[in-house]
């Protein structure tokens, strides 16, 4: 899979992520990295746990890094759960969740095919 292919699969914008970072060999570096990053678990236990502080942190961290690397659709999801918790305040409307799984599962699928 090329990277034009990786960001259609993933609902990102490859031209405006290459004019935010200097080369395609430095935009899937970063994109190999993802998988590492440690946002997503601690925003999945904070959920678990309640944790509306770590959450929001997490969903913050989480929504910036999407954001960074042009994945727009996880960007868009973690960004309206981290407004929800945004306070920090208890996350009332947990249909918010599934999108944020669900694009961090197709960002993690595509980053094996890459």
């Amino acid at each position: 899979m090329t990277l034009q292919e990786f960001y259609a699969r993933v609902g990102g914008d490859y031209n405006a992520t290459l004019s935010r970072l200097p080369s395609e060999a430095l935009v899937k570096k970063f994109i190999m990295k993802y998988p590492g990053d440690p946002s997503f678990a601690q925003l999945k236990d904070a959920l678990a746990a309640q944790d509306w502080e770590l959450a929001f942190r997490a969903s913050h961290t989480l929504k910036g890094v999407a954001q960074n690397l042009g994945m727009d659709r996880l960007y868009k999801a973690a960004a309206a759960l981290c407004d929800a918790v945004r306070g920090p305040k208890p996350l009332e409307d947990e249909s918010l969740w599934p999108p944020v799984l669900a694009a961090h599962e197709e960002v993690l699928a595509a980053i094996r095919e890459l």
